[in-house]
């Protein structure tokens, strides 16, 4: 009786939500999956585009899985490692990033039955981790190093990865354009090759094969006033002021006071005003500089005063196409007018002011202290150029990536299905329940091409007992090959991508997985707004 009458301890909040043990973890790996079921379909050249409109109405079509993972707005505290894992691939490597979600997915699915089955989870994590340190040993050895000696041969490598990452893009018909462009673009970098050293434009209008590479800066006309019209549109080797200082004559401030006795006093403050801001303009003309670029607005006044001497002015441009021309052009950002040195001056070969479409932009070529360059990309429709732009990104991401890391693998699932293959005969030599778990592993890499097959309405079955019989007989470059809808030696066809891009994916993927698993509790907290059941009377 006294053992009954023992209170109960409650050491978490009335409302809490827990769920703990191996349903739990089921639960979590069941979750994942179905974010993995979202993006399956977008993998590879035959991948389909994804739709989504945001709480704002706004609609992206894209295919880029770290784009739908971020736009999808997923609430399972689990299922959201996946978009962690694709947001890292995307940052570290540029693509890969459905590759890594669908690894990620396909190694909780081959662990689920053993986590039902009472398999500790951390002999499954063990075994993952081992065959990953494995796998990324494998490639290491078979990866293909590509000569940096020869330019010619380099530029090769690059284009051909820069087409692989975009033959699964809504641009994959004009590749061979792009990858051009794309490597033409990081090739205009210094040895550190800055991201933000390449500027993307978007211009609505004129066809795809319409979009240009500026070896310089470019940005869009900023307003103007009247007298901008009668300016020069072209000079060559101009010295270029970047100032962030207000050209524009101002109302009073509000609640100012001032006060006078007669009009002359009047007028002497209101002729003082325009002294200051012609005071200014002739220190700036002074200087010798024929292009005064301000991050603040240039008002009429200024406007016509820079006219009348054949100056070219631009006010209200933005940071970061005043940071690219300072970078790009030399010089510093102004915030005074008195001494302007020589070495406050940026320069370039030419500039000028072009039409493309709709929209004039100011072009800035020729630039001797930093090496950049911009894209300015052409379309029909709003969404086409801003997933082009992703696809250019991804691209960009990839290339820079073969630059610093020049070592290469076959694309189009060869390298998985090597690395199955090795796995499998490397799980022979390993007694106990690791064998079973290692083959696990290498059945999951076999999601690639088996997805691959299935986006491109192809018989996966047929196509992946096709490859494990060339693997197993020394053929480690053969894959899939979407043209013949048949296999083929992907290394000899091109189809090739960085082996950092392979080695990332493999590594994320693998921690994510284990990740989940080693989660056997979730404690929710109730909401704010929860209001706990009162206590009955008496009690």
């Amino acid at each position: 009786m006294m053992q009954s009458m023992q209170p109960r301890i409650i050491l978490l909040k009335e409302g809490t939500d827990t769920s703990q043990g191996v349903p739990q973890i089921v639960s979590n790996i069941n979750a994942c999956q179905m974010v993995v079921e979202a993006i399956r379909t977008t993998l590879g050249p035959r991948g389909m585009d994804k739709l989504i409109v945001d709480s704002k109405e706004k609609v992206t079509i894209s295919n880029d899985g770290a784009t739908i993972l971020a736009l999808l707005d997923i609430v399972h505290p689990a299922a959201k490692t996946l978009v962690d894992i694709a947001r890292s691939q995307d940052a570290e490597v540029g693509d890969g990033t459905t590759t890594v979600t669908l690894l990620a997915g396909e190694f909780m699915k081959q662990a689920k039955p053993y986590i039902e089955d009472g398999i500790n989870s951390q002999i499954i994590i063990r075994s993952f981790r081992k065959a990953t340190a494995f796998a990324l040993k494998k490639i290491q050895e078979i990866q293909v190093t590509v000569k940096k000696d020869d330019p010619r041969e380099q530029r090769e490598l690059l284009k051909k990865c820069a087409s692989t990452s975009m033959c699964s893009k809504l641009i994959a018909y004009n590749k061979d354009f792009f990858s051009d462009m794309v490597v033409d673009a990081v090739m205009c970098l210094d040895h550190l090759l800055p991201l933000n050293m390449i500027g993307i434009k978007k211009v609505t209008g004129g066809s795809v094969t319409d979009s240009k590479l500026v070896r310089g800066v470019a940005f869009k006309k900023t307003f103007s006033y009247a007298g901008f019209e009668m300016q020069p549109k072209t000079y060559n080797d101009p010295k270029v002021l970047s100032l962030n200082i207000e050209l524009e004559l101002k109302a009073e401030r509000d609640n100012a006071e001032c006060r006078i006795d007669n009009v002359e006093e009047y007028q002497k403050i209101v002729d003082a005003e325009w002294n200051i801001l012609y005071s200014k303009l002739d220190k700036m003309v002074a200087s010798g500089a024929r292009i005064i670029l301000s991050k603040l607005p240039i008002g009429d006044v200024a406007t016509q005063y820079f006219a009348d001497r054949d100056i070219f002015c631009a006010g209200r441009v933005t940071q970061e196409d005043l940071n690219r021309t300072v970078k790009a052009c030399g010089g510093t950002i102004l915030t005074t007018v008195n001494d302007i040195r020589e070495a406050d001056m940026g320069q370039c070969e030419l500039f000028e002011e072009v039409q493309i479409g709709n929209d004039r932009y100011n072009l800035f070529t020729g630039c001797p202290k930093a090496k950049t360059c911009t894209l300015i990309l052409r379309g029909g429709a709003e969404q086409f150029i801003d997933e082009t732009e992703r696809s250019l990104h991804d691209a960009i991401m990839i290339v820079r990536r073969a630059l610093k890391n020049d070592s290469i693998v076959a694309g189009g699932g060869a390298i998985e299905m090597e690395l199955s293959k090795e796995l499998r005969n490397y799980a022979k030599t390993i007694h106990g329940k690791e064998q079973l778990l290692i083959t696990a592993y290498a059945k999951a890499l076999e999601v690639i091409p088996r997805q691959l097959c299935d986006n491109a309405g192809f018989d996966a079955t047929t196509i992946l007992n096709k490859l494990r019989q060339k693997h197993a007989q020394g053929g480690k470059w053969m894959g899939m090959d979407i043209t013949s809808e048949d296999i083929a030696d992907n290394f000899e066809s091109c189809v090739w991508e960085p082996s950092i891009v392979k080695k990332n994916a493999l590594t994320a993927a693998c921690e994510a997985c284990c990740t989940i698993l080693s989660i056997d509790e979730t404690v929710k907290n109730p909401n704010s707004n929860y209001k706990a059941p009162k206590a009955m009377p008496g009690m």
